[in-house]
C-alpha cells in the first residue's frame, strides 16, 4: 500500500506539470457545464450535451491518458528506476490505474450533475460511466504496455481514440454509421446513457461491453507476458 499510494503521489504532481493530460481531465466536464448551460434548442432531446460529452469523455480522457502515462515512463526510464526501488510492476499499474479511474469519475460525477441528473437517474448514470472508464483504461494500458516510445503510444492512441469517441456521435447523423458502431462499447454506453430515465436492457449492450473487456483483458496479457514494463 506504501508502494501504491507513492505511485498516486508522483501521478498527481506529474498531472499538473503534464498540461495535455490535465486539459483530458477537464475539457469535457467544463464544456458540459456551459453547453447544458447556454445552448438551448428546439426539440433537443435533454441531456443531449451531457450524454455527448460523456460518451467522448470515455472514449479519450482514461484511454490517452493511460497510455500517454505508462509509455513516458518507460521512455525515460523513471519506471525502470520505480522497479528497481522494490516496486512490483502490478503494484505500479494498480497505482497508476486508480489514479486515472478516480480523476476520471470526479469528471464523470461533474458531467452528471451538469446534466441535471438526480436520484436513481444520477446514480445509473455514474456507473455506466465508471465501466465505461475501466474499458478505457484497459485499452490505453495495452497501448502503452506495448509501445517502445511515447511517440509510438501517440500513434497509436491517436486513431483509437477517435474511433470511439467519435463514432457516436457520427451514429447520430448517419444509419451506415451506427449500424457499424453498434460493435463499439462507446456506442453501446451512449444506448445506455440516453435511457436512465427508463432503464430498459437489451442484451446487445451487456454482451458488447463484455466482449470488449474480454478482448481487451486478452490483448493486456499478452502484451504485458510480450514487452511487460521492462
Amino acid at each position: 500500500m506504501k508502494h501504491i499510494g507513492a505511485i498516486l503521489w508522483k501521478q498527481m504532481k506529474d498531472t499538473l506539470k503534464n498540461k495535455t493530460i490535465l486539459i483530458q481531465f477537464l475539457m469535457f466536464p467544463i464544456m458540459t457545464i456551459i453547453m447544458e448551460n447556454a445552448i438551448e434548442i428546439e426539440n433537443m432531446p435533454e441531456h443531449f450535451f451531457a450524454v455527448l460529452f460523456a460518451v467522448m469523455f470515455i472514449g479519450m480522457a482514461p484511454l490517452t491518458s493511460m497510455s500517454a502515462i505508462i509509455s513516458e515512463e518507460k521512455e525515460k526510464n523513471t519506471l525502470r528506476v520505480l522497479l528497481m526501488s522494490n516496486v512490483k510492476p502490478m503494484e505500479y499499474l494498480f497505482g497508476v490505474g486508480v489514479y486515472v479511474w478516480s480523476m476520471c469519475m470526479i469528471g464523470a460525477v461533474i458531467i452528471a450533475c451538469a446534466g441535471g441528473y438526480k436520484g436513481k437517474s444520477l446514480l445509473y448514470f455514474i456507473l455506466i460511466m465508471a465501466v465505461g472508464i475501466l474499458v478505457s483504461m484497459l485499452i490505453g494500458a495495452v497501448i502503452g504496455t506495448m509501445s517502445k516510445s511515447q511517440m509510438m503510444a501517440t500513434s497509436v492512441t491517436i486513431p483509437v481514440m477517435m474511433i470511439f469517441s467519435f463514432v457516436p456521435m457520427l451514429a447520430m447523423f448517419n444509419d451506415s454509421i451506427e449500424k457499424i458502431g453498434k460493435i463499439t462499447y462507446t456506442q453501446q454506453l451512449n444506448v445506455l446513457l440516453s435511457m436512465v430515465e427508463k432503464m430498459q436492457l437489451e442484451i446487445e449492450q451487456p454482451l458488447v461491453i463484455s466482449v470488449t473487456i474480454l478482448i481487451t483483458l486478452i490483448l493486456f496479457i499478452v502484451a504485458y507476458k510480450k514487452s511487460g514494463l521492462e
